[in-house]
């Protein structure tokens, strides 16, 4: 379905668009605009996507238990010997 609007472009706008038909590369003003609109959406639907990603991570951290800093970076350190043992890695 197909819905008639108005819109507004600035110049540097209209430009770009016709410049863009004239190329061949849409058919048309209107299409080059409903190209926009859809990359608008599809970057808008990534990021909620990822802010809804982000949102979940930060409340699995919350209710996992809490490891002080110091714990922390002795897991670190015992993680990167275990590694560089591995992979015979000097120091």
């Amino acid at each position: 379905m197909t819905v008639k609007s108005s819109i507004s472009l600035t110049d540097q706008q209209d430009a770009f668009a016709r410049e863009l038909v004239r190329q061949g590369r849409y058919s048309s003003v209107s299409a080059v605009v409903q190209q926009g609109l859809d990359l608008l959406r599809q970057q808008t639907e990534a990021q909620e996507a990822e802010t809804q990603a982000l949102r979940a991570l930060v409340s699995q951290r919350r209710a996992g238990a809490f490891v002080p800093a110091e714990q922390m970076q002795d897991r670190v350190a015992d993680m990167l010997d275990r590694k560089r043992r591995e992979h015979d890695v000097a120091d």
